[in-house]
């Protein structure tokens, strides 16, 4: 079963910015700055104008306010595609995540509540959350999709994990073809990326410009507002300290940068280039909130995959400095 028809461009927009403001249960904020509903839907109109069908959000996404957006943007778009997952319980009324939200019996309430916010009749990929959920547990969710997908209510289900011994043990489940892992041009996922090749399922890439830092545009002496998640340093985003691009990111990007702009491509065009050139299964989902980001990004289709040399180059320059193992030890 897929969940992706072969004619489909290879790039999805992740709809994490978008969403806004967001809150963990402590205040820590986990949000974008700087997003605005109107130009949200613009950009995601430009998407649709530019190919783009795939559309990545969650039920966390500023509390759910992603999904909202989603609904009003796509409401005469019924040929897009649209991902959300679900694991963390929401309040939408102070844009606050909960805490877990992953008992089995509370599967389906969350699964009609992304399609309430979502105005549709059918999620068409619904993502479990939770990255390093024990499989036990995780099984248990994945049961509960199994049914959501009986019922109509799905299309298919997956994991958003960067756990390759979890994604492995759980891909030959019925309706399981997906899974979201974070992977970029400096920091490669080779096992993720072998369990996805040995069951043939679509590999979301999550991260893939590396929370905006391959983008070029956040250099040393770029502060970012005290409410964007990229200054909260949670444990799970070390691409930036303080508000600031990790000097160990950075110094690599500086050495790939020429790399990346290969034939005419900026480096975001040139980071694309650089997932699609590792397997066609690769499904990347950049983060964009203006027009222009998403009509930049969307150019990067037409470029193509990076040259076998031009990757080699790379993967000299990068080595093993940063690599997601994707081992579960638990």
């Amino acid at each position: 079963m897929q969940f992706l028809d072969t004619n489909i461009n290879p790039l999805g927009l992740g709809c994490w910015p978008i969403g806004g403001e967001m809150y963990a249960a402590d205040g820590t904020s986990l949000g974008y700055s700087n997003s605005d509903d109107r130009e949200s839907i613009k950009a995601i109109h430009a998407a649709l104008a530019n190919g783009i069908r795939v559309f990545d959000t969650a039920a966390a996404y500023g509390a759910g306010h992603s999904e909202r957006l989603l609904a009003k943007s796509l409401k005469n778009h019924p040929d897009a595609l649209v991902v959300t997952k679900i694991g963390f319980a929401i309040d939408e009324n102070s844009k606050t995540l909960t805490g877990d939200d992953i008992a089995p019996e509370n599967v389906m309430p969350a699964i009609d509540n992304c399609l309430s916010r979502l105005d549709r009749e059918t999620i068409d990929l619904l993502l479990l959350h939770q990255n390093d959920l024990p499989v036990p547990q995780a099984a248990e969710l994945f049961v509960e999709m199994e049914k959501a997908l009986q019922a109509g209510k799905i299309r298919s289900f997956g994991w958003s994990t960067d756990y390759a011994d979890s994604a492995n043990t759980v891909a030959g489940l019925p309706g399981f073809v997906a899974v979201e892992h974070a992977m970029h041009a400096l920091m490669d996922a080779p096992n993720m990326q072998s369990i996805v090749q040995r069951h043939n399922l679509h590999a979301l890439i999550r991260s893939p410009l590396a929370m905006g830092l391959l983008s070029g545009k956040y250099t040393a002496d770029v502060s970012l507002p005290a409410n964007d998640v990229r200054t909260t340093n949670p444990g799970w985003a070390q691409y930036y300290i303080d508000g600031k691009p990790n000097p160990a990111y950075l110094k690599l990007f500086t050495s790939v940068r020429d790399l990346l702009q290969t034939g005419g491509r900026t480096t975001v065009q040139g980071a694309l280039a650089w997932l699609w050139a590792k397997s066609s299964l690769n499904l990347p989902i950049p983060g964009a909130r203006t027009v222009e980001q998403v009509e930049g990004l969307s150019a990067a289709i037409d470029f193509g995959a990076l040259p076998d040399n031009v990757m080699d180059e790379i993967a000299s320059l990068v080595g093993d400095a940063f690599v997601s193992e994707g081992n579960s030890s638990r």
